[in-house]
């Protein structure tokens, strides 16, 4: 399982690496980000859309065709359109969500800032992930990019991730630790 995480992440850097200098040439970067975060907003939405870019039991043309609809229903077009279209041509469109997500990261770093994915078991109040953004800012001295997502497995807590780092503060974590203890004192 980690061969194929590792796989996904190279084609994902690849052509996040492509779409980034492709936006950057073309001085649309923040356009390019903007298609990207609709997209994920109809990832999130849609379970069906969701099962079409994950499942290998579609075909290269009924993934084209389907992806193709989508993006001319929602209005996507440009860069991250074409991008997505080429990796459902060439059946890597299960790497869209890790592109997007590594292109996110170059567009950060670009602009000077750290991108940071902060799990939580709820979502964040706004004043929270304020609070957070100030808090990781004068820590590493420099601006942060929040991705925020939700996994009510945590129970409560976060989980921040910044590049190769990774603070785990969930009650999740917290209570399997407990439990391990408990087992080696009885």
């Amino acid at each position: 399982m980690a061969e194929k995480r590792t796989l996904i992440a190279g084609v994902a850097q690849r052509y996040a690496n492509a779409l980034f200098e492709l936006a950057l040439e073309a001085d649309s970067v923040a356009e390019a980000e903007a298609d990207a975060a609709a997209f994920t907003a109809l990832l999130e939405e849609s379970a069906d859309l969701r099962r079409l870019v994950k499942s290998p039991v579609f075909s290269a043309d009924e993934q084209a065709r389907a992806i193709g609809a989508v993006l001319d229903r929602a209005g996507l077009g440009g860069l991250v359109g074409n991008l997505i279209r080429v990796a459902a041509a060439n059946r890597r469109l299960f790497a869209v969500p890790d592109i997007i997500a590594a292109f996110k990261m170059l567009a950060a770093r670009h602009r000077g800032e750290v991108a940071a994915e902060v799990v939580s078991a709820e979502p964040l109040a706004d004043k929270h992930i304020d609070a957070l953004k100030k808090a990781l800012k004068s820590a590493l001295g420099k601006d942060v990019t929040l991705e925020p997502r939700v996994d009510p497995t945590l129970i409560g807590g976060l989980i921040v991730k910044i590049g190769s780092r990774m603070i785990d503060d969930s009650l999740r974590t917290k209570l399997n630790a407990l439990k391990l203890a408990m087992k080696e004192v009885g």
